[in-house]
């Protein structure tokens, strides 16, 4: 899931408005097909490493050639999302749970929809989920496609909803990663970088201090040390200088989404242990592919394990069975 790490221009574009739009005439649609990587991405050779790091702090997002049509769709589908999340409920330790494919090769969106559907059975969330992931190649409903802007805004959106003192962020992130962050790339129009820094200042204006945050990307053991805290748990795919495996277009999992969510979180057994089981599959598949190993990290603090404990309490109490082409089956082709 390596992608290269050439930033250069910041390109915000916001969308708002002060009452909900109309929806659209129905009218006949073919299902979508996912944006293909035909161009290299523009203006992103001129930037030292320096600012590199530090326009992906700030959370550098490139958007070009888009119709005015096209936008309006995607501010519909985020608007319907995030209007469809439920309130929390006062004394209930309450998760609310946010997948997200920030490429657009498909992989990525069916795993964030699949993630979706398992962390909000596991948490008691399914009305207090939201996937954003584009097309997935398959033929799925269409969604919000994942990028920098909208992670913000639903992330801003489930601050307002929640008691930052009592419930639980669930996030769950896959895509391609550089040592930076996480590469966010929308076809030939959408370019950007988030880093752990950025991720952290984002949770840090919102007051969400209680998260639960699951990276399935290349290095993504950098955002380890600057999420970690004693009211958070973070797992990773890998460590901060190593890749990870398993991002094939046409695979319906990563490694590590196939081994921690498609496996570990469907049984009901803690974080942790599941955290575990996952570290054993990831590692013997790259065993069997004579890969170099990946090295997942697991930070859970004190306090995380306390409200984790409570949400396993309400979650189910039997395992379903996993879903998909198995993402080891890649090492058969």
């Amino acid at each position: 899931m390596m992608a290269t790490a050439r930033i250069g221009l910041l390109v915000a574009i916001l969308l708002t408005a002060s009452a909900p739009l109309p929806p659209p005439q129905a009218r006949p649609t073919a299902p979508e097909s996912p944006p293909v990587h035909a161009a290299d991405p523009p203006l992103f050779d001129a930037a030292t490493p320096e600012e590199a790091v530090a326009l992906a702090d700030g959370g550098v997002a490139i958007e070009h050639g888009r119709t005015a049509a096209s936008r309006l769709a995607q501010y519909r589908r985020l608007e319907q999302a995030l209007g469809a999340l439920a309130p929390q409920r006062p004394g209930v330790v309450d998760a609310y749970v946010v997948t997200i494919a920030l490429d657009s090769d498909p992989v990525f969106s069916r795993e964030a929809r699949e993630a979706g559907a398992v962390l909000a059975r596991r948490y008691d969330a399914a009305n207090r989920t939201i996937v954003l992931g584009g097309a997935d190649g398959r033929g799925g409903p269409p969604l919000a496609m994942g990028s920098p802007a909208s992670l913000d805004i639903a992330l801003a959106r489930i601050a307002e909803l929640m008691d930052l003192r009592e419930d639980v962020l669930v996030l769950y992130v896959t895509s391609h990663g550089a040592p930076i962050g996480l590469v966010y790339n929308d076809g030939d129009q959408g370019y950007g970088v988030i880093s752990p820094t950025r991720l952290w200042t984002t949770f840090s204006q919102l007051g969400i201090g209680r998260r639960l945050v699951l990276v399935s990307a290349c290095f993504s053991g950098v955002f380890v040390s600057i999420l970690q805290s004693a009211d958070s748990a973070i797992v990773t795919a890998s460590s901060a200088d190593r890749t990870s495996f398993g991002c094939q277009a046409d695979s319906d999992w990563t490694f590590f989404g196939d081994a921690l969510v498609n496996h570990a979180l469907r049984k009901p057994q803690p974080l942790d242990r599941a955290a575990s089981e996952a570290q054993g599959l990831i590692a013997a598949w790259e065993r069997q592919g004579d890969l170099e190993p990946s090295g997942p990290q697991v930070a859970i603090g004190a306090g995380a394990t306390r409200w984790l404990v409570a949400l396993d309490a309400r979650g189910p109490k039997e395992a379903t069975s996993p879903v998909g082409r198995p993402a080891v089956s890649m090492l058969n082709d």
